[in-house]
């Protein structure tokens, strides 16, 4: 397994592990082709295949993680970690303060994942997420726990 920079070629199978993960955000492809200067993505690539993305960018002095996740058969092997943990380095090399992300309150595996690496509800948007809906917790936590917590 690899992590790599999210290229062009990549699109098609991200779109469809997002396809397959109703849970997370449903980007369009332009969405990807829009990403801007302050945002990175990367893929975990295993025998040529896209298994997992995360998606996220810089705001001010935090690190704002956009879009993740992993296909279903491939879970809890160790690429959503392999995958924070890049996007975590990309952080710490821009000296960003705090990551944070939203997640469904209902997405409890999500949840258990993030709070692992410390992690913390910091807030909740009700009614957030349609196609179901679902309320959005916001989780945060400090640059220098994460950076213990993974190892950085």
């Amino acid at each position: 397994m690899s992590i790599r920079p999210i290229e062009p070629r990549d699109v098609d199978a991200i779109l469809a592990i997002q396809q397959a993960c109703p849970e997370v955000a449903q980007w369009t492809a332009r969405d990807y082709a829009g990403m801007t200067v302050g945002m990175a993505g990367w893929v975990a690539e295993e025998d040529a295949a896209v298994l997992g993305f995360l998606v996220a960018r810089r705001a001010a002095s935090d690190l704002e993680i956009l879009n993740f996740a992993v296909r279903g058969e491939a879970r809890r092997r160790g690429l959503g970690t392999s995958l924070l943990r890049e996007a975590l380095a990309c952080g710490k090399a821009f000296q960003a303060e705090r990551a944070l992300l939203e997640v469904r309150a209902s997405n409890h595996a999500a949840l258990r994942f993030y709070e692992r690496f410390g992690f913390r509800p910091a807030g909740r948007r009700a009614r957030y997420y349609t196609a179901p809906v679902d309320d959005a917790l916001l989780l945060t936590a400090e640059m220098a726990s994460l950076a213990g917590n993974m190892q950085l």
